[in-house]
């Protein structure tokens, strides 16, 4: 009774009941693929708890100082405040080795996550109209996951983050025009920077990057809360107006708490039992001391890929260079591949005409040309990938790193064109089976009608799901 009033009282001061009703009603589309993007979010949740808790013991400075911690291999090295910290929170701090493999681990799952997210959404189709405004606030929230990433493990001033922030300084000096003053911009002076540098890096980690994260996820769940989710021919009564699922209450918030929980269980898991990035062994930067095997976090692999595989020119006039050589891989393939996945949508409309309403998810055969596209761009990627670690098959496998260069540039244009060739095939050769199949079985229903009509028989009433009529 007391309940009841106070739910009454609530209502008759903020009107809430109608929103709560339909936010209770909502329908999800019951299936696993659905959940990436809440693993997704889950761990971004466990980034920022573990991330609040790392900057109240970072230090972002680039002073020198000479340890004298507990971590006794370190101690008499010079090196950075920046990196001291780190090194502190691993090892003086309780808790804190936990806190920052937890957070280590959760960006690496973050990123994870929105990579099978977008794949998802592409091999079925749900960018098409009315989301495709969705999709592109999407692919905004992983290029600036990238680049929170980047910035997060480069401001530890580490000799590996700092190898991956003189490549960086690098590709911006590659800008045609802009370049040098871009890069003096950022780094207040040529390479490593200025005194201030470390710490504009750990404000755009800490709070700008989070906080354009935050209201492009946002953004993005109130686009699909508005559109609805797209979701699967599960059944024949499944229309373009009509929604099959799940109810918020009691059906998919039980199931989501219980995935919030077990993502978080698994990332700490992670964290205390499973090493990442031992910094310790690293040691502090130092030019003298950079490795050619030095291998960046996998979510930037591709990018270094890129950059060992351009041929080594430069477009110059005279004695300008317009055009250094850092730019083609660390610039242009990048731009290419973010801007086509951006444009998707409408290069797909503008290819197959296709202008209608789509609230029903294609399978991946039913769109023969995109998988095929999808899986050739895709192989693309991934064995640019696969170059940027040329040199750990040299140690491992002593194959030629030059043989192995040119075996990565042949095939990153063979490969994917024959991908595109036999999965296009195959999806056709697929499609072909299920029009044989429906004809089949619709030969079968007209002569179990036709045998209905000669002597009918009750049916027998089955379970449903929730449904509802799209707005």
């Amino acid at each position: 009774m007391m309940l009841r009033r106070v739910v009454a009282m609530f209502d008759e001061r903020s009107g809430a009941s109608p929103f709560v009703v339909k936010t209770l009603r909502y329908l999800f589309p019951d299936h696993w693929s659905f959940l990436l993007g809440e693993v997704a979010l889950y761990s971004f949740l466990v980034l920022v708890g573990t991330g609040t808790y790392l900057a109240l013991f970072f230090d972002p400075s680039l002073a020198h100082v000479t340890y004298q911690g507990v971590y006794g291999p370190l101690r008499g090295a010079e090196m950075s405040q920046a990196y001291k910290s780190a090194i502190d929170i691993s090892f003086a701090y309780k808790g804190g080795l936990l806190i920052r493999q937890t957070h280590h681990w959760a960006a690496d799952v973050f990123v994870a996550a929105i990579v099978m997210h977008v794949m998802r959404v592409f091999f079925t189709g749900a960018f098409r109209k009315p989301r495709e405004l969705t999709w592109v606030v999407g692919m905004l929230i992983l290029v600036t996951t990238l680049l929170e990433g980047y910035v997060g493990y480069s401001m530890v001033d580490d000799l590996l983050s700092g190898m991956g922030l003189a490549i960086g300084y690098g590709v911006a000096l590659s800008l045609p025009v802009i370049g040098g003053n871009l890069a003096l911009g950022l780094w207040g002076s040529p390479y490593p920077g200025d005194h201030t540098f470390e710490s504009r890096m750990f404000i755009a980690h800490v709070f700008i990057f989070p906080v354009i994260i935050g209201l492009l996820l946002g953004l993005h769940l109130t686009l699909v809360a508005a559109r609805h989710h797209a979701q699967f021919r599960r059944m024949r009564r499944q229309t373009n107006q009509r929604l099959v699922g799940v109810p918020t209450f009691p059906g998919q918030a039980p199931r989501s708490l219980g995935l919030l929980f077990a993502v978080a269980a698994v990332l700490f898991l992670l964290g205390g039992l499973v090493q990442i990035n031992p910094i310790w062994q690293w040691g502090p930067y130092e030019v003298a001391l950079g490795t050619n095997g030095a291998q960046p976090d996998w979510y930037l692999g591709w990018l270094i890929g890129a950059l060992r595989l351009m041929p080594g020119f430069d477009v110059t006039i005279g004695d300008y260079t317009l055009v250094p050589n850092p730019f083609w891989g660390g610039v242009l393939f990048p731009t290419i591949v973010i801007g086509l996945m951006l444009v998707w949508p409408w290069v797909e409309r503008r290819i197959t005409g296709d202008r209608r309403v789509h609230n029903l998810l294609d399978r991946p055969r039913d769109a023969p040309v995109r998988t095929a596209f999808g899986a050739a761009f895709l192989l693309w990627v991934v064995l640019v990938f696969f170059a940027g670690s040329a040199d750990r098959l040299y140690v491992f496998l002593r194959i030629s790193y030059t043989s192995m260069t040119w075996i990565y540039r042949v095939a990153t244009f063979a490969l994917p064109l024959a991908v595109f060739f036999v999965v296009l095939t195959i999806c056709r050769e697929l499609q072909r089976s299920d029009a044989l199949e429906a004809d089949r079985e619709a030969a079968e229903e007209e002569g179990e009608r036709a045998l209905r009509a000669a002597s009918p028989q009750p049916l027998t009433p089955g379970t449903e799901r929730a449904t509802a009529e799209r707005p």
